[in-house]
């Protein structure tokens, strides 16, 4: 007699098999997250050791964001296509390598390029980790679990990045931020051929729409060029002003492309989801603020209260613990209790109250007044509201297209932290710069920026809690030819043909 999967999931041992894939997949996601923060608490040792100049040292984070956000949309086509474990291993493995090489590089010229190449592998391993998650698990409370637990590498591992840059750097050296990735990298490419099971796609065969993977390429790798420098040569240089438009061109020709192409690399038709566009438009919104806080949040401990590196990473523990207890405690069980949609909004409304209280920091605070409430109020919002976003937009999206839909994500993210950062610093510099005229002291200067920081990042949450509230309402029909079945936040899910993607009433 043939056992049945409820019993064997309950065989001594069996959920620890069906887990740890999923923690295999965490693990590698938090390893790309925390490299994405982790530089930048080292850039004055890097500048000093490796004789950057000032115009130069930006290119050691832009080399890697640049391709990173660039190439999120084929990695995550080409996972669908061939197999995402087989895109997932590989990713982390180019990952792996080039990190070693960045954390034995003599010049700058040299870390620039060897973080060009980390980019590349970062994109390609966390293109398709979302949608293997929402694959590997079907039940509902399972896979609110799952994305629960994404959402913590996610967003956990950006304040852990913060406090790992600062460990390393003060006790040890700029080299072990890059080396401390070889040994992860390699337990998480040794753990997900053993543990995560080995899918397929379509194959090559099926046409991977070569025109549209170059025009999306290259437009989001111009346009995260184009943000993230115009912060350094301005809104209004000649480069600004060139490629700028010329992103803009590249992209609306791959709309084009995409519209009309026998197998497109986005099939369009799942933006017709009022699910996946409104989780998506969420999700860009919520990073470009959440990056105020990382940002401004380690420069006001630094500059106004004079933290050092490592005191300024350990501000972050409480927040990445906070994190890690809602996303991994709490999320799943509400998500079953009362919806993803009614956590969003929970969760928003409290990252907004969040960068609130920041903007009431004071000159000569302290840590437990003016930063920790307020950090750990943005710490709950952010563990609630990420994995209710995503298992929003994932919901709605076939199994045949998670990864695309997973690299769409992803690339809503990095143009999100690309854009608000670059907004958030330029009001900054304003802001700073009309108070030192005024008569302001430097520090009190410094900090009337960081204020305005934190109240227009307050403002990205707030414009994220709208779509949320305004888009993302229930649903109170189907679609007649649907078979419907329930869902946690009380609609009802339509089944697609595969390869249909749903339009929400």
């Amino acid at each position: 007699m043939t056992e049945s999967a409820p019993q064997a999931q309950q065989r001594p041992g069996g959920r620890a098999r069906r887990w740890l894939p999923l923690a295999m997949l965490c693990l590698g996601q938090m390893m790309i997250v925390i490299d994405q923060n982790i530089v930048n608490v080292a850039l004055p040792v890097l500048q000093r050791s490796l004789h950057f100049s000032a115009t130069s040292l930006v290119w050691v984070v832009n080399a890697y964001v640049i391709p990173f956000g660039g190439l999120l949309l084929f990695a995550g086509r080409l996972g669908d296509l061939i197999g995402r474990r087989s895109v997932f291993v590989a990713g982390v493995a180019l990952f792996g390598a080039t990190s070693l090489l960045c954390g034995l590089a003599t010049s700058g010229t040299a870390l620039i390029v060897f973080r060009f190449g980390q980019g590349i592998g970062g994109a390609v391993a966390s293109a398709c980790i979302l949608g293997m998650v929402t694959a590997m698990f079907t039940e509902p409370r399972e896979q609110a679990q799952g994305i629960a637990a994404y959402s913590f590498a996610s967003a956990g591992g950006g304040t852990v990045g913060t406090l790992a840059g600062g460990v390393l750097t003060d006790l040890a050296s700029w080299h072990w931020i890059f080396l401390v990735n070889v040994p992860i990298g390699a337990v998480v490419v040794v753990g997900a051929l053993r543990t995560v099971k080995r899918d397929s796609g379509p194959g090559l065969a099926r046409g991977v729409d070569l025109p549209g993977a170059l025009l999306v390429t290259a437009g989001l790798m111009l346009a995260v060029h184009t943000i993230v420098h115009a912060d350094q040569v301005g809104w209004g240089s000649v480069a600004t002003l060139v490629l700028g438009p010329l992103a803009v061109v590249l992209l609306v020709a791959f709309v084009l492309r995409e519209a009309t192409a026998a197998r497109p690399l986005l099939p369009l038709g799942i933006f017709r989801s009022r699910s996946v566009s409104a989780a998506n438009a969420v999700q860009f919104l919520l990073i470009a603020g959440l990056f105020g806080l990382l940002y401004f949040g380690t420069l006001y401990l630094q500059r106004v209260l004079g933290y050092s590196p490592l005191q300024a990473g350990l501000a972050y523990v409480p927040i990445a613990v906070t994190i890690a207890v809602v996303s991994l405690g709490l999320a799943a069980r509400l998500t079953m209790s009362i919806g993803p949609r009614v956590m969003l909004i929970g969760g928003l409304t409290l990252v907004v109250l969040g960068f609130v209280g920041l903007s009431f920091a004071r000159a000569d605070g302290t840590y437990v007044v003016d930063f920790l409430p307020a950090s750990v109020l943005l710490g709950w919002g952010a563990g609630l509201a990420m994995p209710a976003a995503m298992g929003l937009g994932m919901s709605a999206v076939t199994p045949r297209d998670a990864g695309i839909a997973s690299g769409l994500f992803n690339t809503s993210q990095q143009i999100g932290g690309a854009i608000g950062l670059t907004v958030l610093n330029a009001f900054v510099s304003t802001r700073t710069t009309s108070l030192v005229a005024s008569g302001s002291t430097p520090r009190a200067a410094q900090l009337g920026g960081y204020h305005l920081a934190f109240l227009l990042a307050a403002a990205f949450a707030f414009a994220a809690l709208v779509v949320a509230a305004l888009v993302l309402r229930p649903r109170t029909d189907t679609h007649p030819a649907s078979a419907a079945a329930p869902r946690p936040d009380g609609a009802r899910a339509e089944r697609a043909a595969p390869g249909e993607h749903l339009a929400d009433a």
